[in-house]
């Protein structure tokens, strides 16, 4: 099926071009989403009519929409989730739940900008891209952790199971020390045991000798 492109499409073609695309995508996406026309004649020359408002249109919005670009770029944003010890989530984030979070932060995002090519599902930090324009592609990160200082300890690259190894090794290197103090002062009292002469001792000792 051939269809006229109103915007840039990725992997497709530029504003105006005519191009061959399977029916289905062009009924479920291009033609559903506004990004295209079917390429009969009379769509043909009504673009063509129109093509300088519409380049005029695409150049104000791909502006407006490299504005928010150079603000959003490389921002991070905590979402907090249940999670298992082994750190899959119960549930998921999709694309709705991301547009939310950068929507609360104050960043006007839909959430069909947001392209995710499987929901998440595991703790951590993800990298997400976002379509603000078909010429401006961002990308944000998101630290999906299960409360505030989880998500602290994983962007200094840590997590609450290496704090809790750390934890549990300095542990066992306070009873290890515990154990060398005590086998060490043990030591010590059997080598005085063995070095200190008692009055009782010299007063056995001079009996000895009287006999």
């Amino acid at each position: 099926m051939q269809v006229i492109l109103l915007e840039r499409v990725a992997k497709l073609g530029q504003m105006g071009d005519v191009v061959d695309v399977k029916p289905g995508y062009a009924r479920n996406y291009l033609l559903l989403q506004g990004k295209a026309l079917s390429a009969s004649e009379a769509n043909v020359k009504a673009f063509e009519a129109q093509k300088a408002d519409l380049e005029a249109r695409n150049l104000e919005t791909m502006k407006e929409a490299q504005a928010l670009g150079d603000k959003l770029d490389g921002e991070k944003f905590v979402v907090i989730r249940q999670a298992s010890d082994g750190g899959n989530l119960y549930g998921s984030v999709n694309p709705r739940d991301v547009a939310n979070v950068v929507s609360e932060a104050g960043y006007a995002v839909d959430r069909k900008q947001i392209i995710i090519p499987q929901p998440i599902k595991e703790l951590g930090l993800h990298d997400v891209d976002v379509y603000l324009h078909p010429e401006v592609e961002v990308k944000i990160t998101l630290n999906v952790a299960r409360s505030p200082e989880e998500a602290e300890l994983q962007a200094a690259g840590r997590t609450i199971q290496d704090v809790a190894a750390e934890e549990e090794a300095a542990a066992e290197f306070e009873i290890s020390e515990l154990f060398d103090d005590i086998g060490a002062a043990t030591s010590d009292d059997d080598q005085l045991s063995e070095v200190v002469e008692t009055p009782e001792d010299r007063a056995r000792e001079d009996n000895d000798e009287d006999r």
